[in-house]
């Protein structure tokens, strides 16, 4: 049967789907519409450069892979980037997936209005204050003759009330128009500032209709903020809301290092392991309990290792000794793999599951206290000579493959860490 454009990404889309969570499908996956197919490229279209830049950051790696089972080793993804600029319609443009990042079109003068405005919400400590002030930092260093503001909702309404008090409202109003990239922090806060909201809703209008960016924050998506005027809420819909949700393990990982080198530190990487797995509320905690061990090592002249790490965490997360489930297990193979839970238990012969599915085993066997027998069960009724045979296979394939190896290694690592 020959392969279409829409059935070869109706076919990725069923497969990343079941990976990632529905208002993440639905936020960056729906979007999206296959153009054409070429041999082995399929191209797509996005609405923004952002969109495309987001994509690349967080979802390269998931469409290479459901593209490669589609179409093969060879295949490729390329995007045409759809730029709405007022009432303009501007020619996408086609662009490879590799070698772009945020400056690639923070130098697009079309960028403007891709996505305006960009609302960045989640909970406290994420980093929405530190990404909204980079981008605007980037944008005033690649365009130094921009007018970049960055202000908290309640500055702004301060000033809204001084402005206020000496009959200067007009002045407040003028002063704001004139900006090109406004930041506003924490947009929740207008809430109880009924009239200040007035004042934005001018200012908003003006920037939006003139080309200019607006990049607001707020604990809450635009749809749950209580107190806000539905005219400013509509407008907040108007662009792109990007949930920032807490990084996966990996990425805890490269924060914490990435701050080490900032700050020319070093220490072992099981004690970055182990503050990556242990701290997953937020970043300012994950860097608070990095400080917090420094600080220990430096007071009491002790080198940082896993014993000193164990004892400056039960400040921050209760870290007694958990129980070790299959269920666990699969979890953290399903994660790694990006296998869902449910393709582990069905009889399917596909590789990447069969062998996802054993090594599943062979972590259960030897990290958990159940029979051969009860770790079948848990894989869809099979039985102990299947656990068995698993088992063995992954010790043959460690001993030929230093990739696999490592792999089940690394897996090995993370089941040690959650039972720390």
């Amino acid at each position: 049967m020959e392969k279409t454009t829409a059935s070869v990404w109706n076919n990725c889309l069923a497969i990343i789907k079941d990976i990632v969570e529905w208002q993440h499908f639905k936020t960056w996956f729906e979007p999206i519409k296959p153009i054409a197919l070429k041999e082995n490229v399929l191209i797509i279209q996005v609405p923004s450069q952002f969109f495309y830049e987001y994509l690349e950051e967080h979802y390269v790696n998931l469409l290479a892979k459901t593209l490669k089972r589609e179409l093969g080793k060879d295949a490729r993804l390329e995007y045409r980037i759809m730029v709405d600029g007022g009432n303009n319609y501007n020619k996408p443009v086609t662009v490879d997936m590799a070698g772009h990042s945020y400056k690639t079109f923070v130098n697009n003068e079309m960028d403007a209005n891709s996505f305006n405005p960009l609302v960045v919400y989640g909970g406290v400590g994420l980093g929405k204050t530190h990404l909204a002030q980079a981008i605007g930092n980037d944008v005033k260093r690649q365009h130094p003759n921009r007018v970049v503001l960055y202000v908290s909702s309640e500055k702004f309404i301060n000033q809204f009330v001084d402005h206020s008090r000496n009959n200067a409202i007009n002045d407040f109003i003028h002063f704001y128009q004139l900006i090109d990239v406004l930041i506003i922090d924490d947009v929740q806060f207008f809430s109880r500032a009924e009239k200040s909201q007035d004042a934005l809703f001018a200012i908003f209008n003006h920037l939006h209709q003139s080309g200019k960016q607006l990049i607001l924050t707020s604990d809450k998506a635009p749809k749950d903020l209580e107190g806000v005027q539905e005219r400013l809420l509509s407008r907040f819909r108007w662009g792109l809301s990007a949930d920032i949700s807490m990084p996966d393990y990996e990425t805890r990982i490269e924060i914490l290092e990435q701050k080490m080198k900032n700050d020319g530190l070093e220490m072992p990487k099981e004690v970055v392991k182990y503050i990556a797995y242990n701290i997953n509320n937020n970043i300012r905690e994950l860097e608070g309990a990095l400080i917090s061990l420094l600080a220990q090592s430096s007071l009491n002249r002790k080198e940082i290792d896993l014993d000193l790490a164990k004892k400056v965490l039960r400040n921050f997360v209760k870290t007694a000794s958990k129980e070790i489930t299959i269920e666990t297990i699969q979890k953290m193979v399903c994660e790694y793999y990006e296998v869902a839970y449910d393709k582990l238990l069905q009889k399917t012969r596909k590789r990447e599951i069969v062998q996802a599915r054993q090594i599943t085993m062979y972590l259960a066997k030897a990290f958990t206290k159940n029979s051969l027998k009860t770790i079948g069960e848990h894989f869809g009724g099979r039985d102990h000579t299947t656990v068995i045979h698993s088992c063995q296979t992954v010790k043959d394939l460690m001993d030929t493959d230093p990739s696999f190896r490592d792999s089940v290694m690394e897996l090995q690592q993370k089941v040690q860490l959650a039972a720390m």
